[in-house]
């Protein structure tokens, strides 16, 4: 630990928290606490292991009883405390205080300084077996108390204690049970960087003040995430700040796993507990960027610091929209249960991609914002001198490359299973595509552990990230854990994995298009592109014409109409091709055309494919030329774009930026302003917008997935079309986050990075409207909206943003 020690103090930190996991710090190395105290680190112990004892100190040594089926002891177990073995208080409490009592005797002995933990849960990291009532809780701590004051003569309130509110713990605190005055209370974020909890602020300061316990490394539902830094700077700002402006400063501490990897977080988390004044809200994108700039600086000389720091800054925003362990997980809703009431209405798949192949072009667009950035970091580590490659390999290129590498086999893997079922030729090309892929990836890690620094590093990249999910091969805990077999690591594997078909000879010719998973001759609809606007921001609408066969055969695409133009109009298949299809709006006639496309193939084969093209008048719609305009079926703007921006002298929207998956977000600030109560004068955000459509039509809001800090039910907004009466919508309402939080609706929160909420609105007419979006609650952060007008396609991150008219005053 002298090296994790030294690093923690270079980073002006001074207080940590050994790793558990099947290790024992005061045994693994006796020299561990002596070795803290010549450095002058604090020693603590995680909400798991009270009294500074680790839970393998007890694992090891003691035998719990064997039972059977119906739970009765077949075997009586045993403990070096003459007890049973249980870590069980109600069951074995008196050697469970003899243990507890031999880590006080320790810490005196050996000298070295720790903050003493409270509280007790189960064994493994889980709730207590014993119960969670408050009584027993009450009388854990009150005989922890008395044991400290025994053993060191001093009255507890002047021996530094702690007690984590972590996972169900802090229903203890909810229901209230306090702790004695001088013991600090630490609040805990949701494992996925989403703080659970802040205290009252009317609440009188406590003597042992507040803490916070947050991750960028965790093992448990909805999925292990160990692999590579994920952490978003701006997010990873935002909980902090709010974490201080709340009064929480007495003691910070993260979990950063393994620790390599997660340099860039762990030096961003330090630098703002020793300066939380340094990072304001008014500025933070320019101090954010200074930072990174600085963190390149500081490891890389002037020459590619602002590369690099860009290069970093991209990476975070691009991996912080979803964890590469979910890259095989989708998660949907069943309509057909209750959100509110079953479990069962929130749907994993995990042989699906959360990004559609379809949709927007949204698998491809996202893979190929991964290979520009892979490419760049290529590009500037060729222009490192020799001596700095490794640390950038470390630092910078692996993490970038590799996941970059991840998304390409992601999507080579899952358009593949997509062409197995259509029963393309190009199946078995992308299965090779993939196993190259996979190859790459273990390339890439046997380099990090082998090669670069001359394999100091040996080890730290063998953790698995592609065959999460595979029950058949390694049980039932493949949902969330990691590819192992009784508790041991096995070998990383492609899941689900990739097929391969028997493809005839004779050509063969069918037909995809975009916006649908469906292949023609074969489905029972017709074929129908996605409608097309002048004012579509969407990718450009496509044709797909593919071979089921080995011979190559011709073909040629034949719009009804001159002024819809198709490039290429004809082409020899060997595979497959992909033809695009552009308006030429200055000759398209006004309003709704339904024009066919005959797709010829030489072989004998004829498709019909039908556009849709919407040339609609504005002029005649709306009152005046401002705002996102209605296309494809829907409205979409980022948060940060609004016509208008209402403040009151208590609150007003902030922007924040790049904390969202697709940009940046608005908050209301402070963070610690009072509830408002729309519609009144309170801050609001105004989008105005053209719309074609009337009658019914759903607004979803993409916020942060944030969780009930203040205990009121929320955070909440409001929101309302025109002069409508606000809805008020509470983004927790179906998480249950502040009771375990591990459910369904949190795990597809937390997994898709985003807590989408929607509402319904009734149009009366079309044009001009303003979408106003109020404050009720503060800490919450708006990413995205977005008004489904009936053609919204399904998607991971949501449409485009919508084409938008500027005022003279924008444009200037």
């Amino acid at each position: 630990y002298a090296k994790v020690f030294e690093t923690l103090l270079r980073l002006r930190g001074n207080y940590v928290w050994p790793a558990v996991w099947g290790r024992a710090f005061a045994e693994d190395d006796p020299d561990n606490h002596a070795t803290a105290k010549a450095y002058g680190v604090v020693l603590g112990s995680s909400h798991e292991a009270p009294m500074m004892r680790g839970i393998e100190e007890w694992n090891r040594h003691a035998l719990p009883p064997v039972r059977d089926s119906e739970g009765v002891v077949v075997v009586a177990g045993s403990d070096p405390y003459g007890g049973n073995g249980q870590w069980s208080f109600r069951n074995n409490a008196e050697a469970i205080k003899a243990y507890w009592a031999d880590g006080i005797r320790r810490m005196i002995a050996e000298g070295f300084e720790g903050t003493v933990a409270l509280g007790m849960r189960g064994n493994g990291d889980l709730c207590l077996s014993d119960g969670d009532g408050i009584e027993l809780m009450e009388e854990i701590i009150a005989v922890q108390r008395q044991i400290l004051c025994e053993i060191t003569g001093t009255d507890p309130a002047e021996i530094p204690q702690a007690w984590a509110l972590y996972k169900e713990v802090q229903r203890y605190w909810d229901q209230g049970l306090r702790p004695p005055e001088d013991v600090t209370v630490i609040f805990s974020d949701d494992n996925w960087g989403n703080l659970r909890k802040f205290p009252d602020p009317v609440t009188p300061k406590r003597a042992g003040g507040w803490g916070l316990y947050y991750h960028f490394d965790y093992v448990g539902d909805s999925r292990n995430y160990k692999w590579v830094d994920t952490a978003n700077l701006a997010n990873v700002w935002d909980q902090l700040h709010q974490a201080y402006r709340y009064g929480v400063d007495r003691l910070w501490v993260v979990n950063v796993g393994d620790l390599k990897g997660q340099e860039l977080p762990l030096s961003f988390f330090l630098d703002f507990a020793w300066d939380p004044e340094r990072f304001t809200v008014d500025g933070l994108a320019g101090e954010l960027g200074r930072w990174e700039r600085e963190f390149a600086l500081l490891h890389f000389g002037p020459d590619q610091a602002a590369e690099i720091a860009d290069l970093l800054h991209t990476y975070g925003v691009l991996q912080s929209r979803r964890k590469p362990e979910l890259l095989n997980r989708s998660i949907s809703l069943d309509p057909d249960r209750d959100l509110a009431t079953d479990p069962r209405a929130v749907v994993y798949d995990d042989q699906a991609s959360p990004f559609s192949l379809t949709n927007y072009r949204e698998m491809e667009r996202v893979t190929g914002q991964w290979q520009r950035l892979a490419e760049r970091a290529e590009r500037c580590g060729t222009e490192l001198p020799d001596a700095w490659r490794d640390a950038y390999y470390e630092l910078v290129l692996y993490q970038v490359a590799a996941t970059a590498n991840l998304y390409a086999l992601r999507q080579a893997e899952f358009t593949n299973l997509l062409y197995a079922r259509q029963g393309r030729s190009a199946t078995n090309d992308l299965a090779d595509e993939c196993d190259a892929r996979f190859a790459s990836d273990q390339a890439m890690s046997d380099y990090y552990n082998a090669v670069v620094a001359g394999g100091k590093w040996r080890g730290f990249q063998t953790q698995s990230k592609v065959g999460y999910g595979d029950v058949g091969r390694y049980g039932p805990e493949a949902s969330w854990q990691q590819p192992e077999i009784d508790g041991v690591a096995i070998a990383d594997e492609v899941f689900p994995p990739v097929k391969r078909i028997a493809v005839p000879e004779a050509a063969s010719m069918a037909v995809a298009i975009d916006g649908s998973d469906l292949c023609w001759p074969g489905a029972r609809v017709a074929a129908v592109l996605p409608a097309f606007s002048p004012f579509q921001t969407q990718p450009e609408q496509y044709i797909e014409v593919f071979n089921r066969g080995m011979t190559p055969f011709e073909v040629r695409l034949q719009p009804a109409v001159s002024w819809l133009r198709i490039e290429p109009e004809t082409a020899a298949v060997d595979r497959q091709i992909r033809a695009v299809l552009r308006v030429d709006w200055s000759k398209a006639p006004r309003g709704k055309t339904i024009v066919p496309i005959l797709v010829k193939g030489s072989e004998g084969s004829t498709i019909v494919v039908h556009a849709i093209v919407e040339h609609r008048d504005v002029a005649q719609r709306a009152r005046r030329r401002r705002g996102h305009v209605e296309a494809n079926g829907y409205v979409s703007t980022a948060a940060d774009h609004p016509t208008a921006v209402i403040a009151t002298p208590d609150a007003c929207w902030k922007r924040i930026p790049d904390i969202g998956r697709t940009g940046s977000g608005m908050e209301p600030f402070p963070v610690t302003a009072s509830r408002q109560n729309p519609p009144g004068v309170g801050p609001r955000l105004e989008y105005e917008m053209v719309l074609f459509t009337t009658g019914v039509v759903t607004v979803w809001v993409h916020a942060s997935t944030r969780n009930d800090t203040l205990s009121n039910g929320g955070p909440r907004y409001a929101i309302a079309f025109d002069e409508g009466c606000p809805q008020p919508v509470d983004i927790t309402a179906d998480t249950g986050a502040q009771d375990l939080i591990m459910n369904r609706q949190w795990e597809r929160n937390t997994s898709d990075n985003v807590n989408r909420t929607a509402t319904r609105h009734v149009l009366s007419r079309p044009g001009t409207h303003v979408l106003k979006l109020w404050m009720v609650d503060p800490t919450i952060v708006v990413h995205h909206l977005v008004v489904d007008t009936g053609g919204m396609l399904a998607s991971y991150l949501g449409p485009p943003e919508s084409y938008r008219f500027e005022a003279k005053k924008d444009r200037e």
